[in-house]
């Protein structure tokens, strides 16, 4: 990476990193059971976010942990032969974010939301993750959107 000022950085900070920084902080309060306003907090100052990556980061956190009940019963519904305790933590929260995003928030097209858990499920995720992810995605789309 190009050697950026602090400011830089800031100024530069993507969607797709935002949503990793979500993904982490999501998958540390899930696997470790953290404080999630303590996780949040800390990852905001550890990061350099613009002020609005800050505030997507936060959107789509708050978004998730608060609708947390809701999208795990939409996962369920549309994931049966994976119970959300076998499932894989990173898959388990991509589809959390992104159901959020697409059922719950209107900041993006659901089609995008899927596309950012698959291409993160490829990155994250294990080797059958981005099929797993897009084909439950796609569920959701059919049936939910």
């Amino acid at each position: 990476m190009a050697n950026y000022s602090m400011t830089e950085k800031r100024m530069s900070t993507s969607r797709r990193e935002t949503r990793i920084a979500a993904l982490q902080v999501l998958c540390e309060i899930d696997s470790v059971e953290h404080d999630p306003s303590e996780v949040i907090e800390r990852r905001v100052i550890e990061g350099s976010f613009s002020r609005t990556s800050e505030d997507f980061l936060r959107s789509l956190f708050n978004g998730v942990i608060k609708k947390r009940e809701e999208i795990d019963k939409m996962i369920s519904e549309f994931a049966p032969s994976w119970p959300m305790g076998q499932m894989a933590t990173v898959d388990r929260n991509l589809l959390r974010m992104a159901i959020y995003e697409m059922v719950m928030s209107d900041e993006i097209p659901p089609k995008v939301a899927i596309n950012e858990a698959v291409e993160l499920a490829k990155v994250f995720g294990s080797d059958s993750s981005s099929k797993f992810v897009n084909g439950v995605l796609g569920s959701v789309m059919e049936t939910a959107v």
